[in-house]
């Protein structure tokens, strides 16, 4: 009911804020490769031959995003992409062996638990924010919406806390109410479509996937990204109408 305009509840068509003061927040494994895969063939084609690695490599990614915002001509003015971090570390090889030396760096997944998310949290979601939010937005609250998934901060957790005191800004953390329609816009779209993106680019690497992530997640096309906030408050009409 908050993201609803209080003006139209009683109207027939009812309108909903902006949004343009809601983050988007969660997180997600994204393969090299799928196991499974459609080809459409000829008919006389032959079954294409495809060896698929016993492990397939992953990363899972913490992905930060807005509602875009236009001028009145049409021009963007904020893309709403806040970022995307893997939740990966550099350590040294401890033995050698036929691809690499030892000592050599690699990338290796983290455990991602709640000290970890603090940990990205504040050195990286809450300094992304402030290096990109609109400035005559300075002095509004900002609201990172995430779900109530175990690993993540409480909203009265006091180190990140002290750290949006220390950037100047209003931000507070809004957890979705327990057994509730996920109502996250990454979950709704998003996700699915980066994902997409990136499975083109077929890395074939760890390196590769990071790389991939990343830059579709830059070149995304912020149209797409706001046709994804009406479509949840598409959502959020029809939630409504079957309560």
């Amino acid at each position: 009911m908050s993201m609803l305009d209080q003006r139209t509840l009683g109207n027939e068509r009812i309108s909903f804020n902006s949004m343009h003061n809601i983050v988007h927040i969660d997180e997600k494994w994204f393969l090299m490769t799928k196991r499974d895969r459609n080809y459409y063939l000829l008919p006389d084609e032959e079954d294409p031959v495809r060896p698929v690695p016993n492990k397939i490599g992953k990363v899972m990614f913490l992905t930060v995003v807005a509602r875009p915002r236009y001028d009145a001509d049409g021009n963007v003015t904020f893309s709403g992409k806040i970022g995307v971090w893997p939740f990966v570390m550099e350590v040294a090889a401890q033995r050698r062996s036929g691809n690499r030396e030892r000592g050599v760096l690699e990338i290796k997944s983290l455990i991602v638990n709640r000290v970890v998310m603090r940990q990205y949290m504040i050195e990286k979601v809450v300094l992304a924010i402030k290096n990109v939010w609109p400035v005559e937005d300075v002095g509004q609250t900002v609201f990172i919406q995430q779900d109530n998934a175990r690993t993540h901060i409480l909203p009265n957790d006091a180190e990140f806390a002290q750290a949006v005191v220390e950037t100047g800004m209003d931000i507070k953390l809004m957890q979705q109410p327990p057994n509730s329609p996920d109502l996250n816009a990454l979950d709704l779209g998003y996700f699915r479509s980066l994902e997409s993106l990136t499975d083109c680019r077929a890395p074939t690497t760890i390196p590769e996937l990071i790389q991939g992530v990343q830059e579709e997640f830059d070149d995304y096309e912020v149209g797409k990204l706001n046709r994804i906030f009406l479509t949840l408050q598409t959502c959020m009409v029809q939630i409504m109408n079957h309560a």
